[in-house]
């Protein structure tokens, strides 16, 4: 007689280290984000986050720009010598000052505060599945059969190599380390070589912006890409977009 089937194993609950310093803004989005049913853990400053990153494991890490001590822009670069966690800002100021020094330390997305719960916890849920993104299997692609790279896997543009199943770029051999984002954004480009894709459509398709998004998350994680890949191998077609050389 046949066993009953057992139930799946409970899922982890997603860690987020959460760095702001004002009390009550630290408090709401804890309290907030926990009905959600991530599990929070604070910290006030940005040396009291460092410490924490380093002591225990994350999913996620939210940081103020403005903290005492070790700023937002600082702890994401400390942070960025070690891990490629996703790591989402948030900045009191909507200028570009503030944005584009966070997604040059390499941030992932930022918010601008005040900011609505549902809008926090939709752009945590987007980066999460960017963190655990896998391409769809092709047809007659085996899924489950464990990791069998093969040539159907592998694009290659010059000296870059992009395992598709095995989620690894190389360059000259090299292997490369990207960031989720950073990675999602190169298979876009991938899926399509030689075409122009324009912001708003990476924007939708990377970031998941269900409204008009912010280019500049799109120029800057580029930009980070370019410096890992070579300058030359994504091209700027100025007034449209973007595209990947074959």
């Amino acid at each position: 007689m046949s066993s009953p089937p057992q139930a799946p194993p409970p899922q982890r609950p997603v860690r987020v280290l959460l760095v702001e310093d004002d009390e009550l803004m630290r408090r709401s989005f804890t309290v907030a984000l926990e009905r959600y049913g991530y599990r929070m853990t604070a910290a006030a400053d940005g040396l009291s986050g460092l410490e924490l990153f380093r002591d225990e494991s994350f999913d996620l890490l939210i940081l103020d720009v403005m903290l005492p001590g070790l700023d937002g822009i600082g702890l994401c670069r400390r942070v960025r010598e070690s891990s490629l966690v996703p790591v989402l800002m948030m900045s009191a100021r909507g200028d570009g000052l503030d944005v584009v020094a966070g997604l040059e330390a390499g941030a992932d997305d930022y918010v601008v505060k005040p900011v609505d719960t549902y809008v926090l916890v939709a752009r945590i849920r987007s980066l999460l599945r960017r963190a655990t993104y896998a391409p769809a299997p092709e047809p007659g692609r085996v899924a489950d059969g464990g990791p069998t790279p093969s040539d159907a896997d592998l694009l290659v543009f010059g000296d870059l190599t992009i395992d598709t199943g095995g989620l690894e770029v190389c360059v000259s051999g090299s292997p490369v380390a990207l960031t989720p984002t950073e990675l999602k954004l190169l298979l876009e480009f991938a899926a399509h070589p030689g075409i122009v894709l324009e912001r708003h459509t990476l924007l939708r398709d990377v970031w998941e912006y269900g409204w008009d998004g912010d280019s500049r998350v799109v120029d800057l994680c580029v930009q980070r890409l370019r410096g890992k890949l070579g300058r030359d191998r994504i091209e700027t077609v100025r007034g449209f977009g973007y595209k990947l050389r074959r």
